[in-house]
């Protein structure tokens, strides 16, 4: 698979995406997350300090798992290159110029971003005004 490179291309063909679902970021040790065999969240990362997550908030829910704070999925369409160089830089700029968090994660294929609840549709405009500029 050959994902697009060119950062023009990228932001003109990036169709941003909002899903409707909530989604939590939570964090436990590695023992506690293997105990937890019927959990299938979106995002599993192992950091130094435990295993952080990233899941549907009805997930968390189910399973105890604390969190704090609700956010939305921004899935960037286009299919980006892992070597492509100022995709996340121009995505989280343009969203940082009107005080919105990004929390970006890039996958094989697309982008994501988790932007806060408030901020979902806000974040959404700001994408699709970057692709249109």
């Amino acid at each position: 698979m050959t994902g697009i490179c060119d950062l023009g291309v990228l932001l003109r063909d990036m169709r941003p995406e909002l899903s409707q679902k909530k989604y939590v970021f939570c964090t436990l040790a590695i023992d506690a997350f293997k105990a937890l065999a019927d959990c299938t969240p979106l995002c599993v990362f192992h950091e130094p300090e435990g295993v952080s997550l990233i899941m549907e908030e009805s997930m968390a829910m189910a399973t105890g798992l604390p969190y704090d704070g609700t956010y939305r999925k921004i899935t960037l369409q286009v299919q980006s290159s892992l070597q492509a160089v100022g995709l996340t830089a121009a995505v989280s700029g343009a969203l940082a110029d009107q005080g919105i968090s990004a929390n970006v994660v890039a996958a094989y294929y697309h982008d994501y971003i988790f932007v806060e609840m408030e901020t979902a549709d806000q974040a959404l405009d700001v994408l699709n005004r970057l692709s249109l500029a």
